[in-house]
Formats: C-alpha cells, structure tokens, sequence
C-alpha cells in the first residue's frame, strides 16, 4: 500500500514541477482567482459507479457565481450537466441507488424534489407549509425525515410581511437575530403524506436516523445558540413515542452523530462529557438505551471531517487535519487505535464513499495544485482523476516556490508555517514579505493551493503564514498555548518567524507588511499597537475593543477559553487584550475592510479603529464598507474590490509604488 501511495503522490508532485517550471507563464492575478472554477456538492452512488459534482463558475454580469450540476462515471470519463437551470442544493443519493433528491425552491420555500438516476424530469416530493431544512433518507429509501422552522400563523405572517418585525432579543427561540423552532417531520414516498414528529421549543441542529427507521438521534438547543454551542444537547426519538428523551445535560457542545450498522449504538464528537473545554475534541461511543458512553482516548488533533462507519461496524473512517496535512484515517472500535489510510503530503480531503465504504471520491490540493476529483479504492490508492476544473492554468499562470519551516518562538515553542516566495527570485536577493495570520483563532495554514500566496508572489512579495499558538491540527498543547496569553506569544510566534526570514537573508528588514481576516485581522491590529517595523497593514473584519464587542459579535470564545470571566467580573484582562487600548502607538499605516452586515466581527469595530487612527493623525488610514457583505464576502465585485484595494495598500507603502490594478476584461 505504501509503495502505490508514494507512488500517486510522486506523479501529482512531478506533474506540478512540470507546469511550474516554465517561466513564460504569466504571474497570477486577482481576476484569475475570481475565475477559477470550484468544485461542490461532491456525491457518490451507492454502488460506487457514479459520482455527482457542481461547478461554481463565476457569473460577473449578475455579480454572483453560478452553478452548475454534472455527473460522471467513477470510471472516468465525460462528465455531462445532469440537472439543468432550475439548479437545486443539498443533493443525496437514495440508499438503493434509484433516485438523486435535492432541495430546491418553490414558492418561496425549499421543497425536496428526487430525479430517477435512470433518467427522465426531476418530481416534487414535499410541499410542506414553509421550508425543508436539512433531510435524511430512510436506509430502505421509503421514506425522508427532515426538520423545518414552525411557521408562522396567517396572521402573524400578515402583520409581519406589514413591518411587524420586531425581534425580541433571547427570548424565545431568538438569538440576536430572529430565529424560529426547528422540529422533525417524516415524509412517506409512498402515501406521499407528511407526519409531524416532534413538537418543541427547541432547535434541531442535527440529526440521523437508526438503520431499522425506528428511532432519530438529534442535538438541539433551547435558542438560536450561535453564541452558545454548549447549550446543545443530544436526544434521542422513537418513532412510536412523540416525546424525544434527552440523553445529556452539561455545558459541552455535541455533534457529528451518526448510528452504527447495527442500530444499537452511535457515535459523536465532543470535547467532553462535562464543559466545553478548549481542546480538539474527542470520538465517544454511547448506548441510548442505557446511556452508557465509550470515550475513545486517542483525541483529535485537528479537525475531523467526513465521519463514516465502516459497514461490520468495527472501525470508522474520518479526514482529519495533522500539521499541514490532510489525510484519512481508520478508527478500530475494539482498541481506540486510529492507523492511516492515506499518508500524503498536501490536502486530501475524502468527500464521499460507496455504500460498501470499498471505493471513495476525493479532491487533492498541494501548495501549487488546484483541487480536482479522484478516484480510488479505500484500502489500495489508485487515483482515477475525474476532473480538470481550470486546464489554462496549467497553462498560463506560474506558481510561487511554497515550502514548510520551522523556527523557535521567544519562549522555545517550535512554530511552523509555509512560506512562498516568487518562482523566479534570485538567490541572496532580499524580498519585501507579507505575513498573513489566519482566522480562528483555531484556524490553521495547510499545504493546499491558495490563490493570494500566489498573486503577491507574482508581484514580487515573499508571503509566510505561521501556524502561531491557538493553531489548530497541532495536537490539544499548541491550542492552549493562547489560554491567558491573547496578544503575548502569538505575537511573538510572529515576529521571530519574520526575524528568522531576515536572517537568512529571504526578506527585507524594511519592506514588512501585515494583514489578516477575521482573528487575523484582530491580531493584525495587536501587532502594529505593538511594533513599528511593519510598513503597511490590512486588517479585515477585525475587532478592537473585545468589551464593545461583548454581546453584538460571536465573542463567547474569549472568555470561555482565552481571558476567563466576563468583562464586568475581569475588565482590567479585557483592557489589557484589546487593541484600541493602545492605537496610539500605531504608526503603521492601516486598511480597514469589513462587511456591513458581519454578525461574527461586527462592523463598528472597524469603525472604532478608524475613527482613533484618522484623529490621532500619526499614521494614513482608510476604511472601506462593504454594504451586504457578511463575515465571509459573497459578492465577486466587492471580493475583487477587496483585494485590489489591499494589493494597492501594500504596493504604496511598502515599496513607494503608486500601483495601477489589473484591467479585467469581461
């Protein structure tokens, strides 16, 4: 096995070197990032001979991306569009193989329709009152559950579609937006009859379903609980009792269940049984009859994606993330022990298997390979590639040089990052750098393809992403080096990776920029509070004051795991952890970006910053706003918008060049 492993994985690397080596290629741009075509919605067929994929292509004129759905022969092949433009989402096989079901939206409300795999028109199954959530076939394919919101009365809608629209804060099913009660429902294919399962004040998150259709395992909360996953709790229905039985009451948050081949047992992640404590979490194994629970001692040591039981129930499979690899890994239920299935160097992300679990469909992803489609055998990895999502940039576009380094941080804490440098630098010749910190602050660099490496790189930019304390995929101890340390060690994580860099003579001492999103641009603004030897700074969706943010942003991490206790019981932590404290002392000059609508780091922080830098008056700042823009920007125009306004911040205050954007050209 081994030898075919190493084997894959020579061929992808040469094939990469290959395309890299050819310096007529252009460099890439942001444009060329915006049109690359990404792959979703990846499904296998019970039997492993077919596979179902969309296609997100860029549609700039309607300045959103469009999908499109296809299928192709897990053999290889041509694949052809499979459902047309009515499109649809949440796509599943039927366990016998006969049907593809999807969501898709009629009269305002998602309805499940199914397509025969043998051909002919997609058919309308539900026509419930408002929309379908998330569903689940039965194992014998004769029935779907699903949970839906409680609708509202005719004449609450009727007030409510007036303006009556008022949002009680915490109260009810609310969180800090207006939410509503998720319950169960069962659809039978047959009768085509809908029948209400449960009937609660609470959420229904998740859910699935024994393999006899008797009984549904669930987790709900008691509110809308984006910011508090540990009021979660599991429960446990049996179709012949209308009332669910709850099976935990603590303060950790559990999910990613899913029943055993045999019925009598399921399985679910969590961080523990009792809080939800700062770690990655563990597999457990509980008895609903009994409610005798198995924790399996081996944790996680990054996050776990793709839980699956083998079908003799004796071992599970999951992807998980170790350092800067993604692999999949074998759990033996007997011993606990967890044994690699594949050991790749670069981001292999099992995305779905056959019903026997004999065969999967993957995407790879490396440093300098966009993610594509394969195909193999489980225990035997023999890729059959099914995809080439974006054949012109093999092309056209040259990579950056990427590589994965290590250094000592002030304390002696080993941190390891990637770094990219321009493909055709010349040795000994000094680079201006950018230092990217991600999100999270679990969050972590992988070695897979990551367009804006490559566009600084075209611009003639060294780029280093540290995996800095908080990082996740790097066991449980990294993760709690951030504990009572927010702004300390990460800090210096980062600058001794930059000191490292200088030297070795890779990057220049004075042309030093930053930037970062979300927990990046936090930290972002940490560092430039802290240091004046970085040039230029752009902070997106960034949080200055973390008491201003108490409550309004999804801040329950911070005093959770990263500060301990409130802001009113701890204010002088608060202070001493919050960026705007200190904005005085930045020098550096600072790009602000954030969306309007961001529930996650809210927009006033921004603000805050902005509104400090530009009366102090030390250093230039600007602040942009994107209108309807969430945390994660969904617009192509203000996601270029973004970036082209971030390149030319770094161009003219790192390297004094007033720099003209690209031209695009659709």
């Amino acid at each position: 096995m081994k030898k075919v492993v190493l084997s894959a994985v020579l061929f992808i690397f040469c094939l990469g070197t290959i395309f890299a080596q050819d310096e007529n290629r252009r460099p890439m741009t942001v444009d060329d990032a915006l049109n690359m075509v990404r792959l979703r919605n990846v499904r296998m067929s019970p039997d492993g001979k077919w596979v179902f994929f969309s296609k997100s292509e860029l549609g700039w004129g309607k300045n959103k991306r469009i999908m499109k759905h296809f299928m192709i022969p897990a053999s290889g092949g041509e694949a052809w569009q499979y459902i047309g433009e009515a499109g649809g989402s949440s796509f599943q096989f039927s366990p016998d193989g006969k049907y593809l079901s999807f969501k898709r939206t009629v009269d305002k409300n998602s309805q499940i329709f199914i397509m025969p795999l043998s051909g002919g028109e997609a058919f309308q199954l539900t026509r419930h009152q408002n929309s379908v959530d998330s569903y689940k076939w039965s194992e014998d394919a004769r029935r779907i559950f699903f949970s839906a919101e409680e609708p509202r009365s005719k004449k609450e809608q009727k007030e409510y579609d007036l303006g009556d629209d008022a949002v009680f804060v915490f109260e009810g099913p609310n969180g800090r937006e207006e939410a509503r009660w998720r319950n169960l429902w069962i659809f039978d294919l047959s009768s085509k009859e809908e029948k209400r399962l449960t009937d609660e004040k609470f959420i229904i998150n998740e859910f699935d379903v024994s393999p006899d259709g008797k009984r549904v395992v669930f987790t709900a909360a008691p509110l809308e609980d984006d910011n508090y996953f540990h009021l979660s709790e599991l429960y446990l229905l049996d179709l012949n009792d209308p009332k669910p039985v709850r099976l935990t009451k603590n303060k950790a948050p559990e999910g990613n269940v899913h029943w055993a081949p045999d019925g009598r047992t399921f399985v679910y992640h969590s961080p523990s049984d009792r809080d939800f404590d700062l770690t990655h979490g563990f597999l457990w194994l509980m008895n609903p009859d009994t409610g005798e629970k198995r924790k399996f001692k081996e944790p996680s040591q990054g996050g776990i994606y793709g839980l699956s039981w083998m079908p003799d129930g004796k071992s599970l499979l999951f992807s998980e993330t170790r350092r800067t690899d993604l692999n999949l890994y074998r759990l033996d239920i007997a011993t606990g022990k967890i044994t690699e299935v594949t050991k790749v160097k670069g981001t292999l992300r099992a995305l779905a298997f056959s019903k026997d679990r004999t065969r999967m469909v993957y995407s790879f992803s490396d440093f300098d390979t966009p993610p594509d489609l394969y195909v193999t055998s489980v225990g035997n990895l023999k890729p059959i590639r099914l995809t080439n999502a974006n054949p012109w940039i093999e092309k056209e576009l040259q990579f950056a040089k990427a590589d994965i380094i290590h250094w000592k941080s002030k304390d002696g804490t080993e941190i390891e990052g990637v770094l990219y440098v321009p493909r055709n630098s010349q040795e000994g010749k000094k680079l201006p750098l950018i230092v990217t910190i991600h999100g999270g602050p679990p969050g972590h660099f992988a070695n897979r393809f990551r367009a804006v490496f490559h566009i600084f790189a075209g611009l003639g930019y060294a780029s280093l992403g540290p995996n800095i304390r908080g990082s996740d995929s790097y066991g449980d101890d990294l993760l709690w080096a951030l504990q009572g340390d927010v702004g300390g060690g990460e800090f210096d994580d980062i600058m001794t990776g930059v000191d490292y860099l200088i030297e070795k003579g890779i990057v220049d001492s004075d042309q030093l920029g930053v930037r970062g999103w979300s927990w990046g641009g936090i930290l972002g603004s940490w560092v430039i509070t802290q240091t004046d030897r970085f040039k230029a700074a752009s902070l997106g969706a960034m949080v200055g004051s973390w008491t201003a943010e108490s409550g309004p942003g999804l801040s329950w991490d911070l005093k959770l795991h990263y500060i301990g206790g409130a802001h009113w019981i701890n204010p002088e932590e608060w202070r001493k952890v919050s960026s705007l404290w200190y904005v005085k002392n930045v020098t550096t000059p600072t790009l602000l970006l954030h969306g309007s609508k961001d529930l996650v780091s809210t927009p006033n922080q921004a603000m805050m910053f902005f509104h400090a830098l530009r009366e102090i008056g030390k250093a230039p700042v600007r602040y942009i706003n994107f209108p309807r823009e969430p945390h994660g920007f969904r617009e192509p125009r203000h996601q270029r918008r973004r970036d082209i306004e971030e390149i030319r911040w770094m161009q003219k205050y790192i390297l004094g060049i007033e720099w003209k954007p690209w031209e695009r050209k659709e």
